[in-house]
């Protein structure tokens, strides 16, 4: 015996570690499409990364519960699925059928799918560690439409009631996918996102880009143009995913972790010459290879040969104690039009220099493209900064949390420099390199940041002490 299977809610799921809420970026399905079971149905944005999440069942959307740009909480529900309806499933059940009546007459279904509730079930919020149950609520930040006029909120979920409701009659038609018009100007979802973030109003920019697109350069022209004299003179940009995260990131690491910073200056002539050797050679093919990558081999070189630099700092209940990492998770710094996030290379230290090569060129491209998950940017052990794509010599960089250091690697530039006893013009860069001195005190600090650029001045040194 089977029974059809009621329509049933997709509870949002917590896709990082301890995720309490995110932010639905985009619908890839509206009421009357067909779903199959891992279709991408939406992307949302955590406090991490933007997630794409698949459906886990087939059917019939025929609800979607929160709108674009509301921020909703980890177990409240965010679509309705009819998976009776034509091309769904029917469940089997095992029960004998005087009990299944019996939990159809009290609205229980006989098998409910995990993440999932039945629209005539009492709701029931997942428990999170640390955070308990809590209520089933979203926050939802006003959004405009084409005439000004605040959108609708979304549609509440519908009443309990004592049976389950009747499968929605969809017309045939209605049951395929269906090409999604919601007048919203065509935008790749990086694009809207930074156009949101930057409060650019993307109904009034024509766009420059394949079928009239709007590409990044346009918001970033709109943004540059001179606001109407009707507008404020300030503007609030709600803070939230990924900068909230940093902030309070920083925040917590800047007053936990007493930092330290050392500078060095170092000639990276021979670096340079090595990467531009290092582009030739076949075991590089389709690989961009850039001084980046000998700063961080030399980097993971200097870990090997002074571990304690690669550690953390843990309070446990008897007392504080050091964790030392036998690998490396090494952290590369990237900005993004989200914000600053810092994925990572697991066991990084495992990696030939081809291997490193490749590592670095995909994450940077996960990173532009907003496609780095929440297991990308957990469980670093160490960080590099870039901050010469800037066209900046040197800062101070504040620790990753969880992590003993940080080195920041500034431009490249030449400058009058005394080589083999003459003044000469030599490729040159600054190196600092900031950590925790509870961990690191100042002569392991100073011995870390010499060996790195010893590396880099002779990049001989690498191979010598790999």
């Amino acid at each position: 015996m089977v029974t059809p299977v009621s329509p049933k809610q997709f509870n949002l799921p917590d896709v990082g570690e301890g995720l309490t809420e995110a932010e639905i970026v985009k619908w890839h399905v509206q009421p009357g499409d067909q779903v199959e079971v891992n279709q991408t149905i939406v992307e949302i944005e955590t406090a991490k990364a933007i997630v794409e999440l698949p459906c886990p069942f087939e059917g019939v959307v025929t609800e979607l519960m929160v709108t674009e740009g509301q921020t909703v909480d980890v177990g409240v529900p965010i679509i309705t699925v009819d998976v009776g309806a034509e091309g769904g499933v029917a469940t089997p059940v095992s029960e004998p059928p005087a009990q299944a009546a019996a939990l159809r007459e009290e609205g229980v279904p006989s098998v409910q799918e995990p993440g999932m509730v039945s629209p005539d079930q009492p709701k029931r919020q997942p428990v999170l560690v640390g955070y308990g149950v809590k209520d089933g609520a979203t926050r939802r930040r006003a959004r405009k439409g084409t005439n000004g006029a605040a959108a609708p909120s979304a549609t509440p979920p519908a009443a309990p009631s004592a049976a389950p409701p009747a499968a929605p009659s969809v017309p045939a038609q209605a049951r395929r996918p269906q090409a999604v018009d919601n007048a919203l100007p065509l935008a790749k979802p990086p694009v809207r996102k930074m156009a949101k973030d930057l409060g650019v109003d993307l109904t009034a920019i024509e766009g420059t880009g394949p079928q009239g697109s709007i590409t990044r350069d346009d918001v970033l022209a709109a943004q540059s143009a001179p606001a109407p004299a009707a507008g404020g003179r300030e503007e609030r940009i709600p803070v939230k995913g990924v900068r909230k995260a940093t902030a309070a990131a920083v925040s917590g690491s800047a007053f936990t972790a007493p930092h330290v910073t050392e500078f060095l200056q170092v000639d990276v002539t021979r670096t340079m010459e090595a990467v531009r050797r290092l582009r030739e050679m076949p075991e590089f093919p389709d690989v961009k290879v850039s001084p980046l990558l000998l700063v961080a081999r030399a980097l993971l070189t200097a870990v090997a040969r002074n571990p304690m630099v690669n550690a953390s700092w843990a309070d446990g209940p008897s007392g504080a104690e050091i964790v030392v990492k036998h690998y490396v998770n090494l952290g590369i710094a990237a900005a993004t039009e989200r914000g600053l996030i810092v994925p990572k290379i697991k066991d990084a230290h495992e990696l030939g220099l081809p291997g490193l090569a490749r590592a670095l060129n995909e994450l940077a491209a996960k990173a532009r493209a907003g496609k780095a998950t929440p297991a990308d940017l957990s469980d670093g052990t160490i960080t590099i900064t870039n901050v010469g794509v800037f066209g900046v010599d040197t800062g101070t960089p504040i620790i990753t949390p969880g992590e003993a250091a940080i080195l920041a690697f500034g431009q490249i530039r030449d400058m009058p420099w005394v080589h083999e006893g003459e003044l000469a013009i030599r490729k040159v860069t600054t190196l600092s390199l900031s950590f925790d001195h509870r961990i690191i005190d100042g002569e392991l600090g100073s011995r870390v940041l010499r060996d790195i650029g010893d590396m880099l001045e002779d990049p001989l040194h690498i191979l010598a002490w790999s």
